[in-house]
């Protein structure tokens, strides 16, 4: 999945961008990285797409429980971008636990959507379905939030949130939570806050230093 490779290359990239090759110091950052929100959320990842790809079955469907234990992870990403994105988080972390509860009677993705379906309740406010899309949706944000955070046409995470706002929640919003929006995106913090909130101590974060 998506979420994998861009995680990981959140530190590949800033590690490019200043140095040119190993040493043993390096070699210690690498090991005190090791257990990070991010290394945890693209192993997650890493877990779900091999499961989808070896699976045996004909249909290769998605089981929620890891599904909902990977989305759960991304919680702490929403969190360290503080009031602005606090609405989202709020969101997000509702319909994650929803569904989770959900995903013993269920199984698999596929069983839950079937199921809507023959009850004509996919687009039924509180739906499992309608659940699953907003889930999608946070996770888009938080995808695109942070490929522009790997890009070095935006210097600022403010810029950065804000352009992955618009792209992906804001027509979907009205005008009073996307003006409330647009005011907490100056309480943003900056990249090297959000690295040392995601505990990317160290050499990293003296990494970003010349890019942030």
């Amino acid at each position: 999945m998506a979420f994998h490779s861009l995680f990981n290359r959140i530190r590949r990239v800033c590690e490019q961008k200043t140095i040119t090759a190993m040493d043993e110091e390096d070699a210690a950052f690498e090991d005190a990285t090791e257990g990070t929100a991010l290394s945890g959320i693209a192993d997650a990842f890493e877990q779900l797409s091999k499961s989808v790809k070896y699976c045996t079955s004909a249909s290769n469907d998605l089981q929620l429980t890891p599904f909902c234990e990977a989305c759960s992870l991304v919680s702490v990403l929403f969190g360290c971008l503080g009031i602005a994105f606090k609405f989202a988080e709020l969101e997000y972390c509702s319909k994650v636990r929803d569904l989770s509860e959900a995903s013993t009677g269920y199984g698999t993705l596929s069983n839950l959507l079937n199921t809507d379906v023959a009850n004509d309740t996919v687009r039924t406010p509180g739906s499992l379905s309608r659940n699953l899309r907003r889930i999608r949706q946070g996770l888009d944000l938080i995808r695109a939030l942070f490929l522009n955070f790997l890009s070095e046409d935006f210097c600022t995470l403010k810029d950065a949130a804000s352009t992955a706002y618009a792209q992906v929640c804001a027509p979907y919003h009205t005008w009073a939570v996307r003006t409330a929006v647009s005011a907490g995106m100056h309480a943003l913090p900056t990249r090297e806050q959000l690295l040392l909130k995601l505990n990317e101590t160290g050499k990293f974060c003296d990494r970003t230093t010349s890019f942030s």
